[in-house]
């Protein structure tokens, strides 16, 4: 069935939304605008939500190559390539350029959102979040197993996010992190980042606890609906978020240039 044209802009104003919370959760560095191309650098962290072109209106496509070219450019002073992170927000005709120019599709990711009244979010052990920004972003590196050299960047972000943060680490007995979460309170939304358990430490209820523990969080402080980003191959986490009672609400993907944006 072929949805109306005020489905359609119903649609697209929730996932404004959710690209506005999303950018608030994880701050870029720098985020510069041209027209309403959001064009976030960050050269001290390498994630890529943190390092792309976000095209935020679907009309809004005028001198495509040129804007390219000028956000390639600000990508180079920054170290980095140039990516397209392509959602239901990018102008047709840039996604039509972008597939003419042969610029390659990767890391499809879901935006799944959940009506917090809905879900069950009762935990064996009531856990708080910590307040050591230290120890997180430490946590973070080991249960992620990132380069220790990411500790000043990742550290960066953390302290740039502006709504209220819950740090959860989970640890063994002799303080060994084996899991983390982030759970961002943004008035009505929770956003749920940075979720990982340790490889040897899965399929164990560990990641389940520490969502539903994260998400009671946010709950308590007033949220109505929790939102996080999965990427499409990521089988074990869309299991455990569909299963809590999550739905997508839409997707994105990034784009590459065929040259690497060299």
């Amino acid at each position: 069935m072929a949805i109306t044209e005020a489905e359609k802009m119903r649609q697209l104003a929730v996932v404004r939304r959710l690209e506005a919370a999303g950018f608030r959760a994880w701050p870029a560095t720098a985020t510069g605008f041209d027209g309403t191309w959001a064009v976030r650098a960050t050269a001290s962290f390498p994630a890529k939500r943190l390092n792309s072109v976000n095209p935020l209106d679907p009309s809004d496509n005028s001198d495509i190559p040129a804007r390219l070219q000028r956000a390639a450019k600000t990508f180079a002073e920054h170290g980095r390539s140039i990516i397209v992170r392509q959602s239901p927000l990018a102008p047709p005709d840039l996604v039509s350029h972008l597939d003419a120019e042969g610029w390659s599709r990767f890391d499809e990711s879901l935006v799944m959102t959940a009506d917090l009244a809905s879900l069950d979010l009762s935990v064996e052990v009531e856990r708080i979040p910590i307040r050591d920004m230290e120890r997180y972003v430490e946590a973070s590196l080991t249960v992620h197993e990132r380069a220790r050299s990411l500790r000043s960047g990742l550290t960066g972000v953390l302290e740039s996010i502006r709504p209220p943060t819950g740090l959860f680490v989970r640890e063994s007995a002799d303080g060994a992190p084996f899991a983390v979460a982030l759970a961002i309170h943004d008035n009505d939304l929770a956003g749920l980042l940075d979720v990982a358990v340790r490889r040897s430490e899965r399929q164990r209820g560990v990641g389940r606890d520490l969502v539903r523990t994260a998400l009671r969080y946010t709950a308590h402080k007033g949220a109505k609906t929790a939102w996080v980003q999965v990427e499409a191959d990521n089988v074990a986490g869309l299991s455990l978020y569909r299963s809590l009672g999550f739905t997508e609400a839409y997707r994105y993907v990034y784009r590459a240039p065929p040259d690497g944006g060299a």
